[in-house]
């Protein structure tokens, strides 16, 4: 069942709301400085009862004191630094305390004892960001963004969640919103007085629609991007034995992460690593030459080449274009036809006799992207960062700053207003009243509502903030 954020936020408030939480902020583990953080009405009594400031005096809000931490029987933990924010100002929207305290695991464990003996409980994961969501201070798209921000493992994957978390998505989607709630309220009018408000014309409610419809889908294209951004592009490194595919690997990775040897089938088993390519992860995957053979490991080595190479989205078939291209090779070349592929045909500086034999095939006629060179020359692996580039995202622009969708429940949000969208138009097309519309019209909204927050399940908060740690 969707609800109004309203109703969840009553019902939230009744459930947790009224308690104050206390976690540690900071990563586990030993440091320089850890940081416990308490929310919640509570959080004074806390601060009164577990801090002793070394001068005389309560707690401003927004002023850092220095004191100490002490247990419940005023014994001292460590010597701390004491911030007090009062509510509505504040991350949570509620009064907030945080000790900076050093970063050693028993001063954490006791400090948390201690507020917790204070009248404080364990927050969930999630819970401090959920209750900034609860009481407005942001929305699920922002809370959303909060996690992959976390979770971002390169600058690009970063930018994208900021600008989320800046409210680039909120803002596209209350431009759908809004004005298709306005149209909702003239229509709630025209049907309840209907001799005072005109109804809507349904051409005009058409043009409306048709205009949200296409920012929608706007929206939805946008998902491919974002999730380019979060989860990366997977690329299988495949080919026959002692083409260069480990040499390639090294290269990009700018490591020596795979043993490279002259002899044919080193590499037995699949390695992977990740590099970034104009601020997109690339999750690169080497695989065991692939050719026929009797012996058992080698012979499980290719079977893992061959599903590693089925799973990826993307192919980089990598081939000694210095010599004539034996069976093996031309094997993969044809297995893996009509899969988005990069064709490297490496060492070129020991000879092109399989690079013009290639060429003279009526394979080399297909649009593809091929580069002859070597994985020796840096020149040669730039040329291929680009070909990856332009082969693996050049068609989803990955602009970080642009609103886009990040998750799957958000692409499938939009979903459900753009199929709305278009029951309304088959409605009005077939010459109905406007009216007629109103339960589409309203399922549109509550669809994209969810992307904020404004009409969300229970059960997608719970999705969304179990993907948070503890202290978030």
């Amino acid at each position: 069942m969707v609800v109004t954020s309203s109703a969840i936020r009553d019902a939230s408030a009744a459930r947790v709301l009224g308690e104050t939480i206390v976690a540690l902020a900071t990563p586990p583990g030993r440091g320089a400085i850890a940081v416990v953080r308490c929310s919640g009405a509570d959080a004074r009594v806390v601060a009164a009862r577990t801090f002793r400031p070394a001068t005389p005096g309560p707690l401003e809000s927004r002023f850092v004191r220095f004191g100490h931490v002490v247990d419940a029987e005023g014994c001292v933990i460590d010597q701390a630094m004491a911030l007090y924010l009062a509510a509505p100002s504040t991350p949570t929207g509620e009064d907030v305390l945080e000790l900076h305290v050093h970063g050693s695991p028993v001063v954490v464990r006791e400090t948390l004892a201690a507020a917790q003996s204070a009248g404080a409980r364990m927050a969930l994961p999630g819970e401090f960001t959920r209750r900034a969501f609860l009481n407005g201070k942001i929305d699920l798209s922002q809370a959303d963004a909060v996690a992959d921000l976390i979770e971002a493992e390169h600058r690009g994957a970063a930018r994208a969640a900021e600008s989320r978390l800046d409210g680039t998505l909120r803002d596209a989607v209350r431009a759908l919103r809004d004005p298709l709630d306005a149209a909702l309220e003239e229509l709630a009018a025209a049907v309840d007085f209907p001799d005072e408000v005109p109804a809507p014309n349904s051409a005009s409610l058409a043009a409306l629609v048709s205009a949200l419809r296409d920012g929608a889908a706007e929206l939805r294209a946008s998902w491919e991007m974002g999730r380019l951004l979060r989860e990366g592009l997977s690329a299988a490194i495949v080919g026959p034995p002692n083409a260069g595919k480990s040499s390639l690997l090294n290269a990009l990775l700018g490591e020596e992460r795979a043993l490279v040897s002259e002899t044919a089938g080193t590499t037995r088993d699949t390695l992977d690593g990740q590099t970034v390519i104009d601020g997109v992860l690339l999750r690169l995957v080497d695989t065991a030459g692939i050719r026929q053979t009797d012996e058992a490991i080698e012979a499980a080595g290719v079977e893992r080449a061959r599903r590693a190479a089925a799973q990826a989205s993307l192919l980089i078939v990598v081939l000694d274009g210095s010599a004539p291209l034996a069976q093996d090779a031309l094997t993969v070349l044809e297995q893996t036809r009509g899969r988005r592929r990069l064709l490297l045909f490496n060492k070129a500086d020991l000879g092109e006799t399989g690079w013009q034999q290639w060429l003279a095939s009526p394979g080399s006629r297909e649009s593809e992207t091929t580069i002859f060179g070597s994985v020796l020359r840096s020149s040669d692996i730039e040329r291929t960062k680009s070909a990856l580039a332009s082969l693996g995202w050049d068609d989803v622009a990955p602009d970080p700053a642009r609103p886009h969708l990040a998750s799957a429940w958000q692409a499938q949000a939009v979903e459900e207003a753009i199929a709305a969208f278009d029951r309304v138009l088959e409605t009005l097309h077939a010459g109905h009243p406007a009216d007629v519309c109103v339960g589409d019209l309203v399922e549109a909204s509550a669809a994209l509502g969810q992307l904020s927050g404004e009409a969300v399940t229970e059960q997608l908060l719970e999705a969304i903030f179990s993907r948070f740690c503890i202290g978030k």
